[in-house]
């Protein structure tokens, strides 16, 4: 039902899906809004560091953990529009689980333990990804062997607690390269026919690298590129066939670290046929740049100067950095302030801010979504999610 709702969406639109990271509270808001004023459907996509079970702390998104985070998104979401979904669930996805290095076998238990979480919560797409490895490095087959348990598992689980979910999967780390048609096909054939075995409903989604890489606030990956890549085969010809593989099997393609592209570059996704993509970080930043620009505005340079402190301790910034990185500290700032809007310096930092701001007339948390709103419009409209001129 979940598929066929998407699908019958697509079809009328010949639209791309929109996957939106619930970067901050107030972008989990702005998704919720828009999805209902426009009435589109948007798929709110969790990562376990963002969002996890009380197991695990919760995550670094507004202290939810997935039980109060999917108790929020539903209770807002009057009609029905929010998908929720788990991106990048599976072993050592969460921090717990690389700090502890745990083995694989208790990897695998711990990440089964946040899918039941998942399901129990309401989320609806589940994306099965064990690419990361930190003992080694497993080839196609050891991860697709990864794949089948975590499917199985979370199948049955669903069933017996009387949900439905529809699963993504995905069988290597993005590297902004191109998937080759050959290791497509094999995935592909051996999950079918894996399924099929075992009576178990195909994946909705799997993960297609098409060139696209996130680095600090842009988009360095091939898609974008208008050099071409020595040793891969350009965008323009590569995915076509692609996608042509997907729809021969029933599989819809799903685009991840897609921010950051040019608006050329998203108007050419319908175009193409891809059917979703996922953007997360360019949200976040939308919403550091809006405070601080606020901030700034209003002399309110010791709550910048505070936050940037905050900001800079975390080390969140670093795994963004291009090697021989020349961001400048604000640049740093932006980059990774969404990571510490639930730090309690940070919500203290706002409050002050909000107080001050609000003697002008400014409401500070209105002005911070409208602005990641508009960030988010910005794929809303390039995929044809809805007609605006």
């Amino acid at each position: 039902m979940i598929k066929q709702k998407l699908q019958n969406f697509m079809s009328r639109r010949r639209c791309t899906l929109l996957g939106v990271g619930p970067m901050s509270l107030n972008c989990v808001d702005a998704a919720i809004e828009l999805a209902n004023d426009f009435e589109v459907p948007l798929m709110l996509i969790a990562s376990r560091r963002q969002i996890d079970s009380a197991e695990f702390g919760g995550g670094y998104v507004n202290n939810w953990t997935t039980a109060s985070f999917a108790d929020y998104v539903i209770d807002q979401d009057k009609k029905g529009k929010i998908i929720l979904a788990r991106d990048h669930g599976g072993p050592w996805q969460n921090e717990k689980e690389t700090r502890e290095t745990m083995s694989l076998r208790r990897a695998m238990e711990s990440a089964k333990s946040s899918y039941r979480a998942d399901i129990d919560a309401g989320f609806q797409i589940l994306h099965i990804d064990p690419s990361v490895d930190i003992h080694s490095k497993p080839n196609i087959d050891e991860i697709l062997d990864r794949i089948y348990e975590l499917y199985e598992y979370c199948w049955t689980y669903a069933q017996r607690a009387g949900k439905e979910i529809i699963f993504e999967i995905g069988t290597e780390e993005q590297s902004g390269s191109t998937n080759t048609l050959e290791e497509l096909e094999y995935s592909l054939n051996h999950i079918q026919r894996f399924c099929k075995k075992e009576n178990l409903p195909s994946p909705t989604f799997v993960v297609i690298q098409t060139g696209t890489r996130v680095k600090e606030t842009r988009n360095v990956g091939s898609f974008d590129s208008p050099i071409r890549v020595a040793g891969e085969v350009a965008v323009e010809i590569q995915l076509p066939k692609v996608i042509e593989i997907c729809n021969q099997q029933n599989v819809f393609m799903k685009e991840h670290n897609t921010d950051y592209l040019s608006d050329e570059s998203l108007q050419w996704h319908p175009r193409f046929g891809i059917h979703a993509a996922n953007v997360a970080p360019e949200f976040g930043v939308a919403e550091t740049r809006a405070l601080l620009d606020v901030l700034e505005s209003n002399r309110l340079n010791t709550l910048v100067d505070n936050f940037s402190r905050v900001v800079i301790d975390s080390q969140k910034w670093q795994k963004w950095l291009l090697p021989n990185s020349v961001a400048s500290e604000r640049e740093i700032v932006q980059i990774a302030g969404h990571y510490n809007f639930a730090h309690p310096e940070v919500i203290d930092i706002k409050n002050a801010a909000s107080t001050i701001l609000g003697k002008k007339g400014i409401d500070l948390d209105s002005y911070l979504k409208s602005c990641v709103k508009e960030s988010i419009m910005r794929y809303i409209k390039n995929f044809r999610m809805v007609r605006i001129p």
